[in-house]
């Protein structure tokens, strides 16, 4: 049984005559918050949108839990077992927060079509667990209380939680998480930080791409640094910090002319 919980090798992503990505790959243990970052530009919202099946790649090796998965559809590679939240908000926004998570626990359901339109004994009760379990997991994330609150009448953090929430609903093997401190205040991050921690401490698996490297380089437990499309450095947050590429990327030095 493999530890190994994503493993993603030669991936390569051209859009007409720009070089997106070049022979990108990561690997992810089960339990590791894992971190991507880079400068403006540097490919890693590239490289996790094709992780998670927004943009098809033009090459590379994909492996979940040991098995192979195709990123194809964002649809697909959730019910593969990987959910993600994105940097803007994608809240369903005259729905309530229950209703949110209902609606991503809902990948996980047996009832299907014949049971939703003739409201079947097993239909009702599968829609009964899954708002139990909606109503565990806005408490999980501190947000127990906004359940019956439309989901655009919470606060900006707020919203946020409910991101995550969602994605646990759907029970997945990784968790990835797109710049969810952007816009966020101090106070939000501290309780962004201490969610993400828990998350990680109840066994789950974390892919983070974040502008925030103090927040990265406190909660990861490695980190790939990506620049210009290149996989420049790979490690611990330590040798991440210490590597003179990475200093020289963000830096600046050597992209301008002097």
């Amino acid at each position: 049984m493999t530890d190994t919980i994503l493993k993603v090798a030669n991936v390569s992503k051209r859009f007409g005559g720009l070089q997106a990505l070049s022979d990108v790959g990561i690997t992810i243990e089960k339990g590791q918050v894992y971190g991507l970052i880079g400068p403006n530009g540097a490919g890693k919202t590239t490289f996790f949108n094709v992780i998670t099946g927004l943009y098809t790649p033009d090459s590379g090796l994909f492996e979940l839990g040991g098995a192979p998965y195709k990123p194809t559809a964002v649809h697909e590679v959730a019910i593969a077992g990987i959910a993600r939240t994105f940097q803007n908000i994608r809240l369903f926004a005259e729905m309530t927060a229950l209703e949110n998570v209902m609606v991503g626990r809902h990948i996980r359901t047996h009832s299907g079509l014949f049971g939703a339109v003739f409201r079947s004994a097993g239909f009702k009760q599968e829609e009964a667990e899954i708002a139990k379990r909606a109503q565990e997991l806005l408490d999980y994330v501190g947000i127990g209380k906004y359940a019956e609150y439309k989901a655009r009448t919470l606060s900006y953090g707020d919203q946020r939680r409910l991101e995550i929430a969602r994605a646990l609903a759907t029970d997945p093997k990784l968790i990835a998480l797109d710049e969810p401190a952007a816009g966020m205040n101090a106070t939000e991050k501290v309780v962004l930080r201490e969610l993400i921690d828990r998350i990680r401490k109840d066994g789950r698996t974390i892919l983070l791409i974040e502008h925030d490297v103090k927040l990265v380089m406190g909660l990861c437990d490695r980190v790939t640094v990506l620049d210009y499309g290149k996989q420049i450095a790979e490690g611990t947050p330590a040798d991440v910090q210490r590597n003179e590429k990475v200093i020289e990327a963000y830096l600046g030095a050597g992209h301008t002319a002097h």
